[in-house]
């Protein structure tokens, strides 16, 4: 049985920020004695995300979140490894420094951040996010990933 608890009902026994210093992690403890954790985000002004179709819609984090892990999930050994890539992206995002992006800039962000930490999820990744239709579209990309390490 999952049991809820109310934040206001526990005491925080130790915070500490996460090694990345994007958020801070904190262990509670409610009256009787459970233990658990939270972990706060600093929340970052909206961003409008204009799609292929046009539409504009607000930039939602764990919809990126889920989209990653549902692509190439399996290539990362944690669920913390996947938030990284995320943060990661999402930072580059935020570093263009206007509060307009497009459905193409978070998905580049994205492969930017694979291409460093795991080169076949990026290969994955890629051949969704650019639509590969041909063996050919595959060696391009391979071609590109290994000028890049010589």
């Amino acid at each position: 049985m999952e049991r809820q608890f109310r934040i206001g009902d526990s005491k925080v026994l130790e915070s500490r920020e996460t090694v990345d210093g994007t958020m801070i992690r904190r262990r509670r403890e409610t009256p009787d004695g459970h233990r658990f954790t939270t972990y706060e985000r600093i929340e970052l002004p909206p961003l409008t995300v204009t799609k292929r179709s046009g539409n504009k819609e607000i930039y939602d984090r764990d919809k990126l979140l889920l989209a990653v892990k549902r692509s190439v999930g399996k290539f990362f050994n944690s669920e913390l490894e996947i938030e990284d890539v995320v943060t990661r992206a999402t930072d580059i995002l935020y570093g263009y420094n206007t509060d307009q992006i497009t459905s193409k800039q978070i998905g580049e962000a994205v492969l930017d951040v694979l291409a460093e930490v795991n080169e076949v999820a990026y290969v994955r990744f890629a051949s969704v996010f650019r639509e590969f239709k041909t063996l050919e579209d595959f060696e391009n990309i391979l071609k590109e990933q290994k000028q890049k390490c010589v």
